[in-house]
């Protein structure tokens, strides 16, 4: 019998003691290894197709292209493997910045190894479950139990990480997901931009929390019939957001 090919992680850290500890720990976890210590060769290799990671540990600030250069060319190429960020602890904005890029979750420096793996595992597993929810692949009992928000014509798949629209299916990043469960869930009520950096994507030092409308902008791409007239999530002058699933 085949033994499964186990998960490649692919690590873009330039700090060398860094990333030699990362390598050594992520294999003694039983994951294959690929790094990339350049923005520019890290980029080349991801768009390359060589070999598909299951996931990919990225550091913000690198020699050659930057991680948020990266992950919104990964994304603009459709290519949607889950990404962890690490970013500066004294820098919130770079948090705000890999979010909006499309990372999948976020870790400040310094950072405990054993958070790092929690994370990354969170990853890989959301993953398996996407692919376990395919409905060419998923036993019946499975493939009933979506977990689903539809409006307007449009239906949000948690499970899958999907907007469905007429004529057109978004794939969403983990962090798109969260925000839009967190507004869909409280439809109709006043969101404060603080509520979602503390409660959504865990950002909790002081920062400028209008650096959130861009995110929000582009979620009104997705959801939004016009998104330049917004209907569905729709600003509330001073405070925050508020979503309605029938304006």
């Amino acid at each position: 019998m085949t033994e499964p090919i186990a998960p490649l992680i692919v690590l873009v850290e330039d700090e060398e003691h860094l990333a030699q500890g990362l390598l050594f720990n992520l294999s003694a976890e039983g994951y294959r290894t690929h790094h990339e210590a350049d923005g520019d060769a890290a980029l080349s290799y991801l768009l390359s197709g060589r070999e598909k990671p299951s996931a990919i540990i990225l550091d913000c600030m690198l020699p050659g292209a930057d991680g948020f250069t990266i992950v919104r060319a990964l994304r603009e190429a459709q290519h949607y493997t889950p990404v962890l960020m690490l970013t500066a602890r004294s820098r919130p904005d770079e948090v705000l910045e890999g979010i909006e890029a499309g990372a999948d979750d976020y870790l400040a420096k310094p950072f405990d190894l054993s958070i790092l793996l929690v994370r990354l595992k969170s990853l890989l597993r959301r993953t398996a479950w996407q692919t376990a929810a395919t409905p060419e692949t998923a036993p019946p009992d499975l493939t009933d139990q979506t977990d689903e928000y539809a409006f307007n014509h449009r239906t949000i798949r948690f499970d899958t990480l999907e907007l469905v629209a007429p004529n057109r299916t978004t794939h969403l990043t983990l962090m798109e997901a969260d925000l839009l469960r967190y507004l869909t869930e409280r439809e109709g009520q006043i969101v404060s931009r603080k509520q979602i950096l503390e409660e959504v994507w865990r950002v909790h030092e002081d920062t400028d929390t209008r650096a959130i409308d861009n995110f929000i902008v582009r979620l009104r791409r997705y959801i939004e019939d016009d998104p330049s007239d917004p209907q569905h999530l729709v600003t509330v002058r001073g405070i925050g957001y508020r979503f309605l699933a029938e304006p």
